[in-house]
């Protein structure tokens, strides 16, 4: 794919070019994340009938940048009484994981960092990077704010990691691949064939199929809406009785390290339900490239659908963040062992009967 010209180099050049192939990622990350804190305020805003930033820039579009720039400048403060080491790794780690995600998510048929065969099991598994840098924060601030804020936080990702791998099982009885770009490339065609309407199936299977597709991208939506700390999941940083939670003792740069990485997650979830349930960088109308016979065109189209619908789950999450009040601990703990996990199991044992039969 993209990156396979890196396989053929040796020596220096390696180091070189693996430093310029992490580029591309990044320049996405940092403009999509200062958009997206300007985008979350102004939503806000806009659903309490407000206005939001507006005196930097026209509309405040330039708000985000001039508190990014407020915060490297900030002096980076280290509270006496912490395991300086662990602190200062914790937010590093915390976006390493969340920027590693990214390696095995197909932007379109041409950009992607990785094929690799096991790309949503690597995905689940570097992300638990996240889940100790959290624990580490927590842990070195010597806060109890903080460390209630990172035992919060790994008890829901971890359990709510329970009914996203149940749901990824099921769809690999349907797919029989673990790979995005695969997955995506299963979907092509129109959006009858997204696996929200039952996949590139025929016949009956297909009809079958959809009111548990329906279901599993609702729970597979909600269990990443609580990996990511979402409201109304968002308890590992309750203002009201945590401050801040895990962050509360991290100002400046690395302050906004944990920002940068929050809504770097935002938006690898949402493209990973926009590829397992609709189709991943496939338009759903066909291709205007094909059409005109301009192949270069195709992967053009394929980023801008694909950022599309990543973009609008992103939205979702913001909405339903001024929408919905937030769970306490036990609600959001019994939400997911009594709801969320006996409902995938349902969804896995009947989708795996239909496959079969």
């Amino acid at each position: 794919m993209m990156y396979d010209w890196l396989y053929n180099l040796t020596g220096s050049g390696i180091l070189s070019a693996f430093i310029i192939s992490l580029l591309p990622l990044f320049i996405f990350i940092l403009p999509f994340a200062l958009v997206a804190v300007l985008a979350e305020r102004k939503v806000s805003a806009h659903m309490q009938d407000r206005l939001g930033p507006m005196r930097v820039g026209y509309h405040g579009i330039l708000q985000t940048v001039a508190d990014i720039i407020k915060l490297l400048q900030k002096e980076d403060l280290v509270p006496s009484a912490t395991d300086k080491p662990l602190f200062n790794l914790a937010p590093l780690l915390v976006f390493a994981g969340s920027y590693a995600a990214f390696a095995a998510i197909p932007f379109s048929g041409f950009f992607i960092g990785t094929q690799i065969d096991l790309g949503l099991i690597y995905i689940v598994g570097v992300t638990g990077l996240v889940v100790a840098g959290i624990l580490m924060a927590g842990w070195a601030s010597n806060n109890k704010y903080s460390l209630l804020g990172a035992m919060r936080s790994a008890a829901q990702i971890i359990s709510y990691e329970i009914p996203t791998l149940l749901i990824i099982v099921t769809l690999i009885m349907i797919t029989g691949t673990l790979n995005l770009h695969t997955l995506s490339e299963i979907q092509t065609g129109y959006f009858w064939n997204w696996m929200i309407l039952g996949g590139p199936v025929l016949g009956i299977q297909k009809i079958l199929l959809i009111p548990f597709m329906i279901f599993g991208c609702l729970i597979i939506f909600t269990s990443t809406l609580a990996e990511v700390n979402r409201t109304p999941f968002d308890i590992p940083e309750a203002e009201s009785e945590l401050v801040s939670g895990y962050h509360t003792e991290y100002s400046g740069m690395k302050f906004a390290m944990f920002f940068l990485a929050e809504y770097a997650n935002m938006f690898a979830v949402s493209a990973i339900v926009a590829i397992l349930f609709f189709g991943g960088f496939q338009s759903p109308f066909g291709y205007l490239g094909n059409t005109l016979n301009l192949p270069w065109l195709v992967p053009v189209e394929q980023f801008f659908w694909f950022t599309s619908k990543g973009l609008f789950f992103v939205f979702v999450q913001m909405w339903l963040r001024w929408t919905l009040p937030r769970f306490r601990v036990d609600q959001l703990m019994a939400f997911c062992w009594k709801y969320l996990i006996p409902f995938s199991f349902v969804i896995l044992i009947i989708v795996g009967l239909i496959t079969l039969i």
